[in-house]
C-alpha cells in the first residue's frame, strides 16, 4: 500500500524498492513487533534473545514459528504471571 502511495507521490527508490512512507512505516512497527515477540517467548519461558535464532537460516524461521504457536505454560514462571489466567483442573 506504501509502495504504491510512494510511487505515485514520487518518493519511491527505483534502485532499492523502498519509499519514505513504507520506510517509516517498517520503523514505526519495528519496536511493537518486537515487544509482542518477546512477550510471547516469555509466555512458553523462553528467554525474549531466542527471537536471534531466525538469523539461522531456513530452520530458524521454521522454528521460530513453531516456538510462537506453542500453548503457554501454565502459572507462572520466571517471566510472570500466566496471561491466559491460572488453569485449574
Amino acid at each position: 500500500m506504501f509502495s504504491l502511495i510512494d510511487g505515485v507521490i514520487g518518493t519511491r527508490d527505483a534502485q532499492s524498492g523502498c519509499g519514505m512512507l513504507s520506510g517509516l512505516y517498517a520503523l514505526a512497527v519495528l519496536v511493537p513487533g518486537t515487544a509482542v515477540a518477546v512477550r510471547r517467548l516469555h509466555d512458553i519461558g523462553r528467554s525474549g534473545w531466542m527471537l536471534l535464532i531466525v538469523f539461522i537460516p531456513l530452520i530458524g524461521s521454521l522454528w521460530l514459528l513453531i516456538l510462537m504457536v506453542t500453548d503457554s505454560n501454565p502459572g507462572e514462571n520466571q517471566y510472570g504471571l500466566n496471561p491466559k489466567g491460572s488453569e485449574t483442573d
